[in-house]
């Protein structure tokens, strides 16, 4: 699988217009969500080779990230005449990068595409790595393909138009990566101050952070061994967040990672000994920056119904990620559902 450039910009758009140069000849496909193109668009539409794009909205939300949004893209580009030379550009969040990706990689068995994430959850994990897909039947991610974007272009001053939730979404998964690279690196995350955003410092943190997340990736592309590890807190927190969209109240997908790497460090310390201090440092981070989440004992076989359900499983077990310490992964790991309960119970209660 070829690898793909990222580039956290200082001029945006100079090194847009560099990077479309490439295309000039042919035809430019901008996917974007009604959010997006009122905010980020414009900014977009201000370099030159871009201007004569055709642009294709969808709404918001990963409740749109479906088959039905997948025929309407690959209708619009069969209509307007793209072909395998043409490029889609992603301009939007995780949802725009994942679905546009997964439409432009498989329309006439591929086009290139460009993701330029427009909030930090998408800079860090669904714009970087490969992984493209939709939701199908209730589940995340069900349909999919490992296809890298041609080119990253993460412009920090889009993340300024986050709203405190959203900003937050994004930085779950920076903790992640953090937590599993090393101890240094996650101290570091832990001390962000939320309040007071300073960008000049989350742009050097969200480089280190993209950096981790490649490592990982350069080395298993497909997600045969150690790759593996980027599923940490996602196990739990993918049936947390499809739970919640059963919900009046629908989790963000770093909510909901925030949670589950609650549950799956207890797991840690409970199998592997992962420091209960470092355990209670993070809950607490948690508890002040991303609250509670509301569910009891009612929905416990829910949860674990879901879990059986992720596609990371095999043998028809549940599949973790672990660790041991910060930066000590452990993948494959199994749990039992008495386990899986009192890591719930440590969430809940």
């Amino acid at each position: 699988m070829r690898e793909s450039k990222t580039i956290i910009t200082s001029d945006f758009t100079a090194e847009l217009t560099q990077l479309l140069n490439k295309w000039q000849d042919n035809k430019i496909f901008i996917l974007t969500d009604d959010h997006a193109e009122k905010f980020c668009l414009p900014t977009v539409l201000e370099c030159a080779n871009a201007r004569n794009s055709q642009i294709i909205t969808i709404e918001h939300g990963d409740s749109h990230k479906t088959i039905e949004s997948a025929i309407k893209i690959w209708s619009f580009l069969s209509e307007h005449g793209a072909n395998r030379k043409s490029l889609m550009i992603n301009l939007g969040g995780g949802m725009i990068t994942d679905i546009g990706g997964f439409t432009a990689s498989t329309f006439k068995r591929g086009m290139s595409y460009i993701n330029i994430p427009t909030t930090l959850l998408g800079a860090v994990d669904a714009a970087t790595g490969g992984k493209t897909g939709i939701n199908f039947l209730g589940l995340k991610n069900e349909i999919g393909v490992f296809s890298p974007a041609d080119t990253v272009l993460v412009n920090v001053d889009f993340f300024r138009t986050l709203d405190a939730r959203n900003f937050r979404s994004g930085y779950a998964e920076m903790v992640k990566h953090a937590l599993i690279d090393s101890p240094v690196a996650w101290n570091k995350v832990l001390s962000f101050d939320f309040e007071n955003v300073d960008f000049d410092n989350l742009k050097k943190l969200l480089a280190d952070n993209i950096a981790i997340k490649q490592r990982i990736v350069e080395e298993d592309p497909t997600e045969q061994g150690i790759r593996k590890a980027l599923n940490l807190g996602h196990t739990f927190g993918h049936a947390f967040e499809t739970l919640s969209h059963k919900t009046e109240k629908p989790l963000l997908h770093g909510y909901a990672v925030a949670y589950g790497l609650v549950c799956e460090l207890y797991l840690s310390y409970m199998k592997l000994g992962f420091p209960k201090d470092d355990l209670l440092k993070y809950r607490y981070f948690v508890l002040e920056n991303y609250g509670s989440f509301s569910c009891d004992c009612t929905d416990y076989d829910a949860v674990l119904e879901l879990m059986m359900h992720d596609k990371k499983n095999d043998n028809n077990e549940i599949n973790f990620t672990l660790l041991s310490g910060a930066g000590e992964i452990r993948i494959n790991q199994t749990a039992t559902r008495e386990e899986i309960f009192e890591c719930l119970d440590i969430l809940f209660n």
